[in-house]
């Protein structure tokens, strides 16, 4: 009796705590999200147009709140769409940009016009902290960080069912995040084939890179936006003083990040965060996109030898391309479509949704069957 009383008040007490999480969410869209837009022009004739003529700019303005999605334990994530399938999409392209990137990057334009092209839906992933959201748990993202993600994948798959083809994109940290997912998952994973661009497969190689030469220079301005993206998050405990003093990747990765996700050292996290050796576990296709002079992931530390053996890990390497650069030509002003990365993505992906028998999920139906 005593067993059920104590079941009742714990199971009375989740529901209150669900009520009020909820009633701070709708409170915290009704006043903070829900607004009219802002609209920013010169008095005069066109102003006038505008105001009188178009009514949905005086109107409130309602996003999507599933946009959100609260993760198992309290985080929030936001993902933004855009309908790139127009209206008749035949499947889901997964977005990860980099460490503090975000819809507006250059590279998603180009990854969203490759969706456009192969009729996907593009879905882009912003970490806890970013998008707009503001910062639910005491904890915020790593390399190692795919849980949150396996999170999304299956809400994503539940939105859009189980028959269309769900693909994926990391960039930077993203593909990182991205690689480590399909590892930890191997064939249960939920992503049909991905795409990593210049993803840091090998950490601690390319955390000794950082360390090296004109790097250096890239390291340090690196820690300076770092050290600006966790005070944006003030509330986070942490060694504040070590933070603001850290003057390289290296030094901010052990004032903050090592300690934020429970390792003794930098050295430690990079050795967890680091693909070599895992990548054989992959079983969804993926390719890497990686320049041989990226500073983050020099040609020497390549898992050259693990892609050689894998059937399903392929690394393509330019000789040049930087990190996240690829640029081409003697003008390399292109529209987004037709720049490296999007040829890449829409090339790779069309191959395989004309072969999915390739695909991650048509390789589980087949061993069911």
């Amino acid at each position: 009796m005593l067993n059920l009383l104590v079941y009742i008040l714990e199971a009375k007490k989740e529901m209150l705590v669900g009520f009020s999480v909820s009633l701070l969410y709708i409170t915290y869209y009704l006043v903070e999200v829900v607004k009219r837009p802002e609209l920013v022009c010169g008095a005069g004739e066109f102003r006038r147009v505008l105001e009188e003529r178009v009514p949905v700019l005086q109107a409130r303005y309602w996003p999507t709140p599933w946009e959100v999605v609260t993760l198992s334990d309290g985080g929030q994530v936001a993902l933004d769409w855009a309908n790139t399938g127009q209206g008749q999409a035949r499947g889901v392209l997964l977005v990860l940009p980099g460490l503090t990137g975000s819809v507006h990057a250059d590279y998603v334009r180009c990854l969203a016009a490759a969706a456009r092209d192969l009729r996907l839906d593009t879905v882009v992933y912003n970490n806890r902290g970013l998008g707009g959201l503001p910062l639910t748990t005491p904890r915020l993202y790593c390399a190692l960080s795919h849980e949150d993600l396996a999170e999304v994948v299956r809400w994503v798959r539940e939105r859009r069912g189980a028959a269309q083809p769900l693909l994926a994109v990391g960039v930077s940290l993203g593909g990182l995040i991205l690689a480590h997912y399909l590892a930890a998952h191997g064939a249960a994973a939920a992503v049909d084939a991905a795409l990593a661009v210049s993803a840091p497969l090998d950490v601690e190689a390319g955390a000794a890179s950082m360390e090296r030469g004109a790097n250096r220079l890239l390291s340090r301005h690196m820690a300076r936006n770092l050290r600006a993206a966790v005070r944006a998050h003030a509330a986070l405990r942490a060694d504040w003083a070590a933070v603001g003093a850290a003057r390289s990747v290296r030094e901010f990765d052990a004032a903050f990040t090592a300690r934020h996700f429970g390792f003794s050292s930098a050295e430690e996290y990079y050795r967890a965060a680091t693909l070599r050796d895992k990548l054989r576990r992959v079983r969804a296709p993926l390719l890497c996109l990686c320049a041989a002079d990226d500073p983050f992931q020099p040609r020497a530390a390549l898992p050259a030898e693990e892609a050689a053996r894998s059937g399903r890990v392929a690394l393509v390497v330019p000789h040049r391309g930087g990190h996240i650069g690829f640029l081409e030509g003697w003008w390399p002003a292109q529209e987004a479509r037709s720049q490296y990365i999007s040829r890449v993505a829409r090339q790779y992906f069309s191959a395989l949704l004309d072969r999915p028998d390739l695909l991650l999920s048509s390789s589980k139906q087949t061993a069911v069957s």
